[in-house]
């Protein structure tokens, strides 16, 4: 049973701590609406599994599983008007969420829950090794052949590298293959034209002009 009238809070003795820190004492405290009861510390994991710790009574009497009276891992005890759970070495298993439970009238009163669990680790990403990677490939010469299997975008570069060598050879190659083929006949029609005359006698004028004998 939960209300605003009759509320329980289990948090942090440390109001300032966020998370344990492994191999360091934990504390918490239950802040119940009726101290004339006792209380019952659980912790329940991920999965929700529950585990009884340990009862404190009124009297400040604590008792864990199997009625032991004392714990190597826990403490407990009633302090004014909070009853406190001390976790001695917090490690790994230790970690859950935590609640105080008070049986008032034959009625449970569970309290908020406490997450305690270690701070989130993040992996940095490899930004310096992403960068010089990447400045690789960007001063790598993209008319270059790669013996890593390229992807369709490395291929078109390489099509349009060999265009653009092969392209001004084959041009410069056509032109000169026309420009020859313009000189042989050029020099064919003026084979053609020319002619054996001859020379006027004693070279008199008025001397017929020379009548082609053959073409050359």
């Amino acid at each position: 049973a939960q209300g605003q009238r009759n509320t329980m809070e289990a948090r942090f003795l440390n109001r300032n701590m966020k998370h344990p820190q492994e191999g360091q004492p934990l504390e918490l405290e239950c802040l119940p609406f009726n101290i004339d009861n006792g209380v019952s510390w659980i912790r329940q994991e991920k999965d929700g599994k529950l585990h009884f710790i340990v009862y404190i009574s009124p009297f400040s009497r604590t008792t864990f599983p199997r009625n032991e009276r004392t714990s190597s891992q826990f403490e407990g005890s009633k302090q004014g008007s909070s009853f406190r759970l001390v976790v001695k070495n917090f490690r790994a298993q230790d970690q859950g969420t935590y609640f105080c439970i008070a049986n008032i009238n034959q009625v449970l009163y569970f309290s908020s829950g406490q997450p305690a669990f270690f701070p989130a680790t993040t992996t940095a990403a490899p930004t310096t090794a992403a960068a010089t990677t990447q400045s690789s490939h960007v001063n790598k010469d993209i008319c270059m052949p790669s013996s890593e299997p390229g992807t369709s975008g490395e291929n078109i570069l390489n099509l349009y590298c060999e265009i653009f060598i092969w392209a001004p050879l084959a041009g410069v190659c056509l032109v000169l293959l026309v420009a020859l083929i313009v000189t042989i006949v050029l020099c064919q029609k003026t084979g053609r034209r020319r002619c054996r005359c001859k020379r006027p006698p004693n070279g008199k004028p008025g001397a017929k002009p020379c009548v082609p004998t053959r073409h050359i």
